[in-house]
């Protein structure tokens, strides 16, 4: 490597540079800021703005503007300049690798280690040893999954299914047990779908705008009444110890004009899809849906249902005749007390985003996104699969 060209003034061309952008960065005029780095005007002026030349074949050549790079703040945890420096100078005067460790506050593998990869030709020397390191930081790694085909093919699966990376990063050991090396954390996962170098992408997730009040596009008939409320719900519903408690909940449309209703089981957070075939959804409809979907349940599975306070469930009371199934209301502006159904009806604005017209979602598109999301694993179910609860717990009853 050769010598850094030097001016006619002794000083280095980089140095006169950055000498240059600091002043300017200060407010020093141009003029001033030439005469005190002792450089041409137009040479600073070309410095500040740029330059655009013609090469010998007459294309234009642009020049950008000298800038003054900050340079990087370095994480304490990595060895700085000064620290390889006292390395150097120890290890030369034939210290020992602990007593240097000891002397830096360091770990004895860390020295060791440095100066295993960092000598040059059997000699470490500071100035090398940092050059080398950020070389090697600067290098782009290709990610393990870009590299492993099978590993891409099984993590594109699952994305595309609309599985976080989180429940992806928990089901690579499920389906690799024993290949370890393709076992990805959830952080690997998330740097893979925003690396630009990857062709690794998922479904567009639901961008959250400001909070606005919700209006209910149901048409209303007649008034809720012989409501009962929450506070009298059993108290092993609250504690989800039992199976067959139910959230409910309306997602609507375009306009407020069409609606899918949304049913969670409180334990095993198994979603029904509920079909509103209905232009201009009404209490009716929803009376309609809900009963054929809790009535195709065995009985342990439909003990209670829990609403808000919306006039869509005003024939509630035709629900429990039908289904058996005791209704029960939230308090006013207290969406957190049927949470969980709350929280599934974000993840649906992934497959049914604000705006769309759901009047024309069939009952076969409604099964099968209902199919796809309790085929998910759930971290809140010890990774265990909401079909899969239920599967189980039909089972034990019979």
């Amino acid at each position: 490597m050769g010598a850094a060209r030097k001016t006619r003034h002794g000083k280095m061309a980089v140095e006169k540079q950055q000498w240059f952008v600091r002043l300017i960065a200060q407010g020093v005029s141009n003029r001033r800021a030439c005469r005190i780095v002792g450089i041409n005007r137009r040479t600073g002026t070309r410095w500040r703005l740029g330059r655009t030349i013609h090469n010998k074949a007459g294309e234009p050549v642009h020049y950008p503007p000298v800038s003054l790079a900050q340079p990087k703040q370095r994480h304490p945890r990595y060895l700085s300049l000064a620290e390889r420096t006292m390395i150097a100078d120890l290890h030369r005067a034939g210290v020992g690798v602990c007593a240097i460790a000891e002397e830096l506050g360091r770990a004895a593998s860390t020295v060791s280690r440095e100066l295993r990869r960092n000598a040059d030709q059997g000699r470490y020397l500071p100035a090398t040893a940092e050059r080398l390191t950020v070389e090697r930081q600067s290098r782009p790694r290709t990610r393990r999954v870009a590299r492993d085909e099978q590993l891409c093919a099984v993590v594109t699966e699952l994305l595309g299914k609309r599985w976080s990376p989180e429940q992806v990063a928990h089901e690579l050991p499920v389906r690799f047990p024993d290949q370890p090396e393709r076992h990805l954390c959830t952080e690997s996962i998330y740097q893979a779908i925003y690396d630009p170098r990857t062709d690794l992408t998922r479904p567009a997730k639901r961008r959250r705008r400001r909070r606005r009040r919700r209006v209910q596009g149901l048409e209303r008939r007649g008034r809720l009444t012989a409501m009962t409320m929450i506070a009298d719900r059993p108290t092993e519903v609250a504690d989800r110890v039992q199976v067959g408690h139910w959230e409910g909940d309306c997602i609507m449309g375009a306009g407020n004009r069409s609606a899918i209703g949304t049913l969670v089981e409180r334990v095993t957070r198994f979603l029904i899809l509920v079909h509103i075939p209905t232009r201009r959804p009404n209490a009716e409809a929803l009376r309609d849906g809900v009963v054929d979907a809790l009535g195709a349940l065995p009985a342990h599975l439909r003990r209670t249902l829990t609403w808000d306070q919306g006039k869509e469930l005003a024939l509630h009371q035709e629900i429990t005749a039908r289904t058996g199934t005791q209704v029960y209301f939230c308090d006013a502006h207290s969406p957190w007390q049927r949470g969980s159904n709350e929280n599934m009806n974000g993840l649906l604005r992934d497959y049914f985003p604000k705006g769309t017209d759901l009047e024309h979602i069939s009952p076969e598109e409604l099964q099968r996104v209902a199919d796809e999301i309790n085929d998910r694993p759930r971290k809140k179910l010890g990774w265990a699969r909401p079909a899969e609860l239920v599967t189980d717990s039909a089972a034990k009853t019979a």
